[in-house]
């Protein structure tokens, strides 16, 4: 027999609920609400990463003969190095940012070109995009990502006027075409697709017709499609993943004990550190590709849904902030960093959940890599210094600071 709740529960309830959307509601009112929400969310995310990376990777540097907490320290290093950059960056103003958006790309297109040099190696996974600076190593596509984001609108805010004309879009076009030209000579298929990922992110918030992008995809399509049939390495992985059931000893096994990973985890896992799969059935991947698939198997699915969590957090304060400026160029710094990050958060958890082939994309914030790290803590830098500049944002801040408003003078005509 239904039971109904007298008028009086009905209407506290009802008060409850509304009141807590209320007060979420003035939370997000609140000037500063963008900028907490991506530091909150980029902090909790950068120490849950810091953590994972201490246990996902310590099997696989054991074995390496590099000591258990190898991977762990370089982490915590780069985090420990990119903390202090995030936070002076996200103190400059827009003019500093366009500044130094002209070095970020020239200083990554010269790391990039040394790539091919003796200076240059593959550490022995296929890919040549590393360089060894003796006491540093460091991935220059990484800080590429963030150098075309920024670069990209700094140019586009220049001739935002301009925009209807196609051959204003030139140095932006070219600018890509470098970067993505050097990357797949080293043949990084993964972050070669990250950055067109960027750039369609570009070309649409500035209102390319759809047209002219549908085709543009298609040619990215077909270019990628010639690149997987020509490498033997990209066409097993393709052919793995559109025959899961097929059984090939010489096939990589990581994907499906990815996924026994993420099953065994159940609601709350196994525990921090307690890990299976690293033990051998993810190898070197328990730390970057698959570290979703450890977090699963340690933190269960409370955990997984937590991180998701974050980085919708994170990407909905990205969106907000791109939203709500009145800057060109912040706009679509904010719309490109978002959208990058997104990107990559969706084909790196598609691919430990054998939904998407495996491209080796990292985790933002959470896989093992000190370039990629860094990478995203000087982009959630910007994210920050963006944030402060919405125009709320900015008078809340001018009013903290104790600065007048400007004096507004008026002109009355005294004529009747």
């Amino acid at each position: 027999m239904a039971t109904t709740l007298p008028d009086s529960r009905r209407r506290e309830t009802l008060s409850l609920g509304s009141s807590r959307w209320g007060m979420i509601g003035d939370a997000l009112s609140r000037p500063m609400a963008s900028y907490y929400l991506v530091l909150a969310s980029s902090i909790l995310l950068a120490g849950l990463g810091a953590l994972m990376v201490l246990s996902s990777s310590s099997v696989y540097a054991q074995v390496s003969n590099l000591g258990p907490y190898y991977f762990a320290q370089r982490q915590f290093l780069f985090l420990l190095l990119g903390l202090p950059a995030a936070w002076w960056l996200s103190r400059r103003d827009e003019s500093t940012l366009k500044k130094l958006s002209w070095v970020a790309m020239a200083g990554a297109l010269v790391l990039l070109v040394l790539v091919f040099t003796p200076l240059g190696y593959d550490a022995g996974k296929g890919n040549r995009n590393w360089l060894n600076l003796g006491i540093l190593r460091v991935q220059p596509s990484e800080f590429a990502k963030l150098a075309l984001v920024v670069w990209s609108a700094h140019v586009l805010s220049v001739k935002k006027k301009v925009l209807d004309q196609p051959r204003q879009l030139a140095p932006v076009f070219l600018g890509f075409a470098l970067v993505e030209i050097a990357v797949l000579a080293g043949k990084d298929l993964g972050t070669a697709l990250v950055i067109a990922a960027i750039f369609f992110t570009v070309l649409w918030i500035i209102g390319m017709p759809l047209r002219y992008l549908a085709g543009m995809v298609l040619l990215g399509v077909a270019g990628v499609a010639v690149l997987v049939v020509s490498s033997p390495n990209r066409m097993d992985r393709i052919l793995a993943f559109m025959r899961p059931h097929s059984f090939d000893p010489n096939a990589s096994q990581q994907p499906i004990n990815a996924v026994f990973a993420l099953a065994t985890g159940g609601w709350w896992g196994l525990g921090l550190g307690a890990s299976r799969q690293k033990w051998g059935g993810l190898y070197d991947g328990a730390l970057n590709d698959y570290v979703f698939a450890v977090l699963g198997e340690e933190l269960g699915l409370m955990g997984t849904l937590a991180v998701l969590g974050l980085f919708m957090v994170l990407g909905y304060a990205g969106i907000r902030i791109a939203l709500r400026s009145d800057s060109y160029f912040c706009r679509m710094v904010a719309a490109g960093i978002t959208g990058w990050m997104m990107f990559q958060t969706l084909v790196n958890i598609g691919v430990a959940m054998k939904l998407l082939p495996v491209v080796g994309v990292p985790l933002p914030f959470i896989s093992a890599g000190g370039s990629a790290l860094m990478s995203n803590l000087l982009a959630v830098g910007i994210l920050l210094a963006c944030a402060r500049h919405e125009p709320a944002a900015r008078r809340a801040l001018a009013v903290r600071s104790g600065k007048r408003p400007p004096r507004v003078t008026t002109v009355v005509d005294s004529r009747r």
